[in-house]
């Protein structure tokens, strides 16, 4: 190849360097971000068919939804304190000023979730952190009775339609608050052929508990034990 040659090459290639430069522009590293009005969502993520491969690379898969598009448990609504409740939340906050009840429901909901798992799964450890001993000694037994059957459950917790605090009290330093939960739940018992002998895995039950729970305001553990079981 010749010097004219070279020459030729170098000079198509400053040019065609330039005109980049001139369309696209420079970037400094200061340039300001677009304003956004603070007030306005961000704009939600492109959708994508189900099993469609997406350009970026990725794929989605679109979830069933539960029918009837039933609140999840933890989109559940808000707890109300009942007006007969009213007076015993006042009691309690005032033996123990950190007390809410809305605070409070919301962390009963998390307990329920635990124990109705825990218990379906035998899961004995668990219980024993959440529950006082006399309820921890029925649930136990409970369970031992479903293992000698050699039956399993299976609990499904589709979500809570309400879970209220109806009565609270104290008991001398003892703080006693009853919520009623109202869930929405699929429990079927199968043998030790998989073979269901309780229940219907195609229905949901309404199903409506009163649990109450127990804490001793005097102490430093901030902990609720559930203390009572009982269903309307």
């Amino acid at each position: 190849m010749g010097n004219i040659d070279i020459i030729l090459i170098a000079l198509v290639a400053v040019f065609l360097v330039l005109r980049l430069r001139s369309v696209l522009g420079r970037r400094t590293g200061n340039e300001r971000p677009p304003t956004q009005d603070p007030f306005t969502p961000p704009s939600a993520p492109p959708q994508f068919p189900a099993n469609e491969p997406r350009r970026d690379g990725g794929n989605v898969i679109n979830m069933p939804r539960q029918p009837e598009q039933r609140p999840a448990a933890g989109g559940a609504a808000p707890v109300e304190v009942a007006a007969a409740a009213a007076d015993g939340v006042a009691r309690i906050r005032a033996a123990d000023p950190s007390f809410d009840g809305a605070g409070f429901g919301s962390g009963a909901r998390g307990a329920f979730e635990m124990i109705v798992g825990a218990f379906a799964k035998g899961d004995v450890g668990t219980l024993r952190t959440l529950l006082d001993g006399p309820t921890f000694i029925s649930f136990e037994s409970a369970i031992r009775e479903r293992e000698s059957r050699r039956q399993t459950l299976e609990t499904n917790l589709i979500g809570f339609l309400s879970s209220d605090i109806v009565d609270a009290r104290m008991d001398g330093s003892r703080a006693l608050v009853t919520v009623r939960f109202v869930t929405e739940q699929i429990n079927v018992t199968r043998d030790a052929d998989g073979l269901a002998v309780d229940g219907n895995p195609n229905t949901v039950e309404r199903v409506t508990d009163l649990w109450t729970f127990a804490r001793d305001t005097r102490s430093d553990d901030p902990n609720w034990l559930l203390v009572r079981t009982a269903s309307e």
